[in-house]
């Protein structure tokens, strides 16, 4: 089986890297999103990208134009995966709008396309019924600034054929990443499974009021040698992923936590504070203060 024509649906922060690390090492990329207005933020998002690449990869221009001229841009789903041998759903971070696109999605591809979702914490036996394919469903989950941060988990669920998974494997491969095989199924796969409790202790501290961002931040730098801290990493995953996940969790469990958590980051997005992707999230970029030299010093 070789995945070779990939549609990647949802140009968000994640999925926009996703599109042009695919086509970077070759490959044709259909990118979906659902109107002109995220399309136009999807194709700003993807030149953002290349001094990144220029920067850490060493890229030529003529490869970053060379992967540029690889992408094409859809907003009807139809066309985006009218001859897909994969489609990698990167679509936001809640349960209703995910079932929504499956349920479409396997009215509309080829009987012969493999489905991956790049959930941070859903699994993908949740949605493998509304693909219609569950034999051709599994999870394939990449790390946000994916030119450097190069892991691919992935992971299948009850019924993916094995040589299902074994194709996702070496698509990852293909694309410079390193694949990481997840056998049975793990709210948060690897990553998240140590991520995302890091992250949320971070924030409970800052909602309950024990202590502000920067100070939770420098304290982690400083004890730990790490280059950045919780707040800094949230603003790279985005605050509207981290809404979404204190949203979900507030939904599902009535958590009075999770509510002025959601509640707090929601005023954030409010106020267009969006992490990176916006130029402000718990910092200001392009210089944010954990990044100055004397932010860890005594």
């Amino acid at each position: 089986m070789q995945l070779r024509n990939i549609t990647v649906a949802g140009g968000g922060v994640l999925g926009s890297q996703i599109a042009f690390q695919t086509a970077f090492k070759g490959f044709p990329v259909n990118l979906y999103d659902i109107s002109e207005d995220a399309m136009a933020k999807a194709k700003q998002r993807i030149e953002s990208l290349k001094p990144q690449y220029q920067r850490y990869l060493g890229a030529s221009q003529q490869e970053l134009d060379a992967a540029s001229s690889r992408i094409r841009y859809f907003t009807d789903l139809a066309q985006a995966v009218a001859n897909a041998d994969l489609v990698i759903e990167a679509v936001p971070e809640v349960v209703d709008i995910k079932m929504d696109f499956y349920t479409k999605l396997g009215q509309v591809a080829p009987a012969k396309t493999v489905f991956a979702t790049n959930s941070s914490t859903l699994l993908p036996s949740q949605f493998a019924d509304a693909t219609g394919r569950p034999d051709k469903f599994l999870a394939l989950h990449f790390a946000n600034e994916i030119w450097i941060h190069n892991t691919a988990e992935v992971m299948r669920h009850p019924r993916t054929d094995e040589q299902v998974f074994r194709a996702v494997m070496e698509f990852a491969r293909a694309i410079g990443m390193v694949p990481l095989p997840l056998h049975k199924e793990q709210p948060g796969y690897i990553l998240n499974s140590l991520l995302v409790p890091f992250l949320e202790a971070a924030q409970f501290l800052w909602v309950n009021e024990v202590a502000d961002p920067e100070t939770i931040d420098k304290t982690w730098m400083i004890a730990t040698g790490a280059p950045e801290g919780p707040f800094a990493i949230l603003d790279v995953v985005g605050i509207r992923t981290a809404y979404n996940i204190a949203a979900g969790k507030a939904q599902a469990g009535g958590d009075a936590g999770y509510e002025r958590l959601a509640a707090k980051l929601k005023a954030m997005m409010d106020q267009g504070k969006l992490g990176r992707e916006s130029g402000e999230g718990f910092y200001k970029y392009p210089n944010p203060a954990f990044a100055q030299p004397d932010f860890i010093k005594a």
